[in-house]
């Protein structure tokens, strides 16, 4: 994005110059929201710039909810109505006398206040730049997929083995725009519902995913389908294996898998399957160990 060219505040719909200096955070943030739900591809599906400019509308309220980068970007705001004032003012006759001043300077060794003006407009918008490319180096850092963490396993009644109740275990995902969540944001949601073992996060530049091990099978019954998170971006929630539904022979068999599959994708259910053979592996290593 040409840092010359846009104006932050325009792109969120919000006043520039010295009223949009005055903004509060608040102010900022309560109008991203408005504009991200205009602007959201999912509602613009025939536009072929909607990603485009859904991703502009994102930098440029990450630039004004920035302290630094904002400051930077109303210092160099201020310059450029500066120099549209001096540049509107300015008539033939004003031009001559600037220019015979200018010429009178530079003899003297004295600064030329234009190059000066211009040096500083420049210098700002270099450290502007610098800003915006720190602030997506660091978002890239937080879309990085994490590693899921081990996964607490129950033991199983009897048996002496190990291995993961799967009806304990809830598959939460939602779109990566709006507020995002974390381990500790989503631990705090599904508690309501009752005591929450885990939770393993997994995330991608597009959409979020994760993990949430409930401490029985009823609490995770009660968080399906009751769970919505934000409102701007809400949670979908599934189990990651549907409980036994007890029905006569002649009753249809239910259909919760064949629709997680549909909703969440085969892909994303294998990988998960993975995961889970993975941590009982280890499970087993683990207890080898003690048992040595």
């Amino acid at each position: 994005m040409d840092v010359d060219h846009v104006d932050h505040y325009r792109v969120l719909g919000l006043p520039s110059g010295e009223e949009g200096a005055k903004l509060t955070e608040k102010e900022i943030s309560k109008a991203y929201k408005w504009k991200a739900l205009e602007l959201h591809p999912d509602k613009r599906p025939d536009d072929p710039d909607a990603h485009d400019n859904f991703q502009k509308l994102k930098s440029s309220y990450e630039i004004l909810k920035d302290e630094k980068a904002r400051k930077l970007f109303d210092d160099l705001l201020k310059i450029k109505r500066e120099k549209q004032q001096r540049q509107s003012q300015q008539d033939g006759k004003r031009r001559k006398m600037m220019s015979d001043l200018e010429e009178r300077e530079r003899a003297a060794f004295a600064p030329d206040p234009a190059v000066k003006a211009r040096q500083e407009e420049e210098k700002i918008a270099r450290q502007l730049k610098e800003e915006i490319e720190r602030i997506r180096a660091m978002h890239e850092n937080k879309r990085t997929p994490a590693a899921f963490a081990s996964v607490k396993e129950t033991k199983q009644s009897g048996s002496g083995g190990v291995g993961l109740d799967k009806e304990k275990v809830l598959k939460v995902s939602w779109e990566k725009f709006g507020e995002d969540y974390t381990a500790e944001r989503l631990r705090e949601i599904f508690s309501e519902f009752g005591k929450v073992e885990d939770v393993v996060i997994k995330s991608s530049k597009k959409k979020g995913s994760a993990l949430v091990v409930m401490a029985t099978k009823s609490a995770a019954g009660a968080a399906t389908g009751s769970v919505c998170g934000n409102l701007s971006n809400p949670l979908l929630v599934l189990p990651l294996q549907p409980a036994v539904a007890t029905q006569i022979p002649s009753a249809p068999k239910p259909v919760e898998t064949e629709s997680i599959n549909n909703l969440v994708g085969a892909g994303y259910q294998a990988h998960e399957d993975a995961i889970l053979e993975k941590l009982r592996e280890k499970a087993k290593e683990k207890n080898k160990k003690k048992c040595c």
